[in-house]
């Protein structure tokens, strides 16, 4: 897979390859999803560049878009 971007309402939204480190590609107010064995991952990185994520995978990479794009839209109010 291919490094992709999107902005959503001003908050870009990365699907990384899993063997992509999300510190090299994404910087702070970023998110990332990243497909690992188990699923689609979501990662967030806030303004100190610390990465936090969801507890569990999402089935989809349509999914995990999805609840990257709530994020952003709750994120912008």
């Amino acid at each position: 897979m291919t490094t992709e971007h999107i902005i959503h309402r001003g908050i870009r939204i990365t699907t990384l390859a899993a063997s992509d480190a999300i510190e090299t590609h994404c910087a702070p107010g970023h998110t990332a999803i990243r497909q690992q064995a188990d699923g689609w991952w979501l990662y967030f990185v806030d303004e100190d560049g610390k990465v936090d994520g969801y507890d569990s995978p999402f089935a989809s990479h349509a999914e995990a878009l999805w609840a990257a794009k709530a994020a952003a839209e709750f994120s912008a109010q």
